[in-house]
């Protein structure tokens, strides 16, 4: 047994380990195995467990109590388990705080936002101290990951693992990835057709500048040959009005011819 421990210890998968040695083990031995595995860390899924043969013969045997609690571990939940107690083995303390961990996950798949009421409920734990214990011991343990608001009196989830799948949900799962892939296509063909409205408005909107930057460049040749126009005219009336005759020479003394006067003589 030992053996086995230390073997189960070393998996990188510690599922796949139990898997491995559930070949071999029947009857008493199987069930102390699927004990193990319902006690072991890091071990939160068992659906590989559940289809090995020799785990499926001991339903039907003085073992099937072994078989129904490892079912309870893979889809049931703490309250589940406490409503069928008396058809179940006692827990552990190990294996009890685990199948809380599990409860944690079942219900953080379904609401975000779990409010500390329905936590206390459904992990039969009666203060919130205690809950929040459970709920930073599953944080650590990393099978969620959030946060508490003790503001709100709630846990806000932002992950959780995946657990063991019945086979009567696969039909609705399909159905929701069904309903997921047609939302993806909606959205993808709303992408699309915003894609191509903005192609076209930003088509548009680059012959508009370019028209009006041929509009500029238009503007500006028409005003360098009026520039060029209006320097040419008054070159032109700078010339036109400048005198063309001779300027008259003046006289002797600085007199001008015309100009001087008579003395009466004396």
């Amino acid at each position: 047994m030992l053996t086995e421990k230390s073997t189960i210890g070393s998996s990188n998968s510690p599922v796949e380990q139990f898997v491995l040695l559930a070949k071999s083990a029947k009857g008493a031995a199987a069930c102390e195995l699927i004990k193990q595995a319902l006690e072991a860390p890091g071990v939160y899924v068992f659906g590989e467990l559940l289809e090995m043969p020799n785990i499926l013969e001991l339903e039907n045997t003085e073992f099937s109590k072994n078989v129904q609690m490892l079912k309870m571990f893979a889809y049931g939940t703490y309250r589940e388990y406490l409503s069928k107690q008396n058809d179940l083995f006692e827990l552990t303390p190990t294996q009890q705080k685990k199948l809380k961990h599990l409860t944690l996950v079942a219900m953080a798949t379904k609401n975000k936002c779990i409010p500390y009421s329905d936590l206390l409920l459904e992990l039969d734990i009666k203060n919130v101290r205690d809950l929040e214990d459970l709920i930073i011991e599953a944080i650590y343990a990393d099978i969620i990951h959030g946060k508490l608001d003790q503001k709100n009196s709630q846990l806000e989830v932002d992950f959780a693992i995946g657990r063991d799948i019945r086979l009567e949900e696969i039909g609705t799962i399909v159905e929701t990835l069904q309903q997921w892939c047609d939302s993806c296509e909606t959205v993808l063909s709303c992408i699309e057709t915003q894609i191509i409205r903005a192609n076209t408005e930003k088509l548009k909107s680059l012959k508009h500048k370019e028209s009006i930057e041929q509009e500029i460049v238009s503007i500006k040749k028409l005003l360098k040959t009026q520039t060029q126009d209006g320097d040419e005219a008054m070159a032109t009336d700078a010339l036109s009005s400048m005198p063309t005759g001779k300027s008259k020479k003046p006289g002797k003394g600085g007199r001008t011819c015309g100009s001087s006067k008579f003395w009466p003589k004396s």
